[in-house]
């Protein structure tokens, strides 16, 4: 078996905390989605798409029969699962998932949004967050960090690989959104005619958990778009990208 090139947070290793951001490295799959392509819906093998999560759940250290996900929409909608459950796969809408029994897993996909995982240790609630401009914008991050029911400051924040503000060009309509959600400072505006804003969405994800409470903030890993060979990233490669996946077990 190759090995699984996963990327954690020291804040969250130090606490005993088991999680794991995906990389493109250690896994099966081949062309566009080379090799560690974590999405079911984007064209990839199904058998290479198994087996990559073999191999990231044995990495990280959960059993696949105890992994969430839910249909992300970009949007704020918080699913609380319980270990009696049957893992929700894709089944219903939701961008951060939230439980409390151990053993469970609970995990988000990206290619350039913002995965943020949250654990309150010594708690047992853990959180994995789907953050993408419009998940700022609807401020998902706070909905999540309600839903674990603890003091915010108790609150340990991993914010893992997405595209960085040297790529992350919108219209100004976005970056204005983005902007009342956190901060007008994670805008770059151009002086230039014609050019488009570029937003700092790791450093809005940061000042919103800020804004809440949460003092522990830990950032893990680079920008999406510009490191094709350890990232997938959808606005460089389009319908032909694989995801990643953040997963952080209760």
């Amino acid at each position: 078996m190759s090995h699984v090139e996963v990327l954690r947070a020291r804040s969250l290793v130090e606490a005993g905390i088991r999680h794991g951001f995906s990389t493109r490295r250690g896994g099966v799959s081949a062309g566009a989605f080379e090799s560690m392509n974590l999405a079911r819906n984007v064209g990839d093998d199904p058998e290479a798409v198994a087996e990559n999560h073999r191999r990231f759940a044995a990495s990280v250290g959960y059993d696949l029969e105890r992994l969430f996900e839910s249909s992300q929409v970009h949007g704020a909608r918080v699913l609380q699962v319980h270990g009696a459950e049957v893992p929700a796969t894709r089944t219903e809408e939701a961008d951060a998932l939230v439980t409390w029994t151990p053993g469970d897993a609970v995990a988000v996909r990206v290619a350039d949004c913002v995965p943020v995982l949250l654990a309150a240790p010594g708690r047992a609630v853990v959180a994995a967050v789907h953050a993408g401009w419009r998940g700022v914008a609807t401020r998902v991050l706070a909905a999540a960090a309600e839903a674990m029911a603890v003091e915010p400051g108790v609150i340990v924040a991993a914010v893992g690989p997405c595209i960085g503000p040297c790529c992350f060009e919108v219209g100004d309509d976005v970056a204005t959104q983005i902007a009342a959600a956190s901060s007008e400072t994670v805008v770059a505006r151009s002086a230039v005619a014609g050019a488009k804003p570029k937003v700092d969405l790791r450093a809005a994800v940061t000042f919103q958990l800020g804004a809440i409470g949460v003092r522990s903030v830990e950032h893990v890993g680079g920008c999406t778009m510009c490191e094709p060979a350890w990232f997938h990233s959808f606005r460089r490669d389009g319908k032909l990208s694989g995801r990643l996946l953040a997963a952080i077990v209760a």
